[in-house]
């Protein structure tokens, strides 16, 4: 993305790093745990600015404490910063709660949801993962957590398609890679509850699941699904790092259903 934005700080003391690409209606995008708008999205952008001002912003580069609230609303008041005053969310795993908060406590501004990967409640196993993440990173095991997120965070065809001799390589190269925050983004997921929020969400939604999502199971995307009224529900073959594993299936999903709520419009 271009134009990038000074971190802003909000008054819950959220700090966003905000870029912007393109023209156009407003897009918003909200990232998952462990992740950032380069690695959630980066496909995504360039397709998005064509005909859209896209707006992301990375959630806290330290493990400041986050709040599903103060995280929708950093959000929103980010994307009016940067001249958008309504716009949609484009949303993953984590973000897709943030995104549904953000739609409920700024009626006003949110005028359509993508959500892809996400939950109501992290399941059981969803809030297992998320608690060994936190273990392996207070300890400082970098290649533990690495491998969490390959075994979790990918299907297991993905996996072991992996040419045996790869396999090290790549979990060293997850291990360097990851975000400063995630920590607390992961207590976040461990708490999140939108479920009271489903219901009250008033704008066209599509809600995507991926069959093979092994650390947020699609029931969990289902049941977004089915609390929203009117939404769109469709599942990908896959894992939930979807933007790996169908990049282009899900690409076009997600462009597909942005041109048919701007040619309502």
């Amino acid at each position: 993305m271009t134009n990038i934005s000074p971190a802003h700080t909000d008054s819950a003391g959220i700090v966003l790093t905000t870029r912007v690409a393109g023209s156009g209606p407003a897009v918003v995008l909200a990232h998952g745990g462990g992740g950032g708008i380069d690695s959630n999205f980066g496909g995504l952008i360039p397709l998005l600015a064509a005909d859209h001002l896209v707006i992301g912003s990375d959630y806290p580069a330290d493990d400041t404490p986050l709040t599903l609230d103060g995280l929708a609303d950093a959000l929103v008041a980010e994307a009016v910063a940067q001249g958008a005053q309504t716009f949609s969310i484009v949303a993953f795993s984590l973000g897709t709660a943030v995104a549904i908060r953000a739609a409920v406590r700024h009626p006003e501004r949110v005028r359509a949801l993508v959500l892809t990967g996400g939950f109501a409640r992290a399941d059981n196993r969803a809030r297992l993962n998320v608690e060994l993440w936190a273990r392996t990173l207070a300890a400082a095991d970098h290649a533990a957590f690495a491998r969490l997120v390959l075994l979790a965070g990918f299907s297991a065809e993905f996996v072991n398609a992996v040419p045996e001799d790869s396999l090290s390589e790549l979990v060293r190269q997850l291990a360097a890679d990851i975000p400063g925050g995630t920590a607390a983004q992961a207590a976040l997921v461990a708490t999140a509850d939108v479920r009271a929020d489903l219901a009250r969400v008033a704008v066209p939604a599509l809600v995507i699941g991926m069959t093979d999502d092994l650390l947020c199971d699609p029931a969990n995307a289902r049941e977004q699904a089915a609390g929203i009224a009117g939404s769109e529900y469709v599942e990908l073959s896959g894992g939930h790092i979807v933007m790996v594993e169908q990049p282009d299936a899900w690409h076009t999903t997600v462009l597909d259903f942005l041109a048919r709520q701007r040619n309502a419009g």
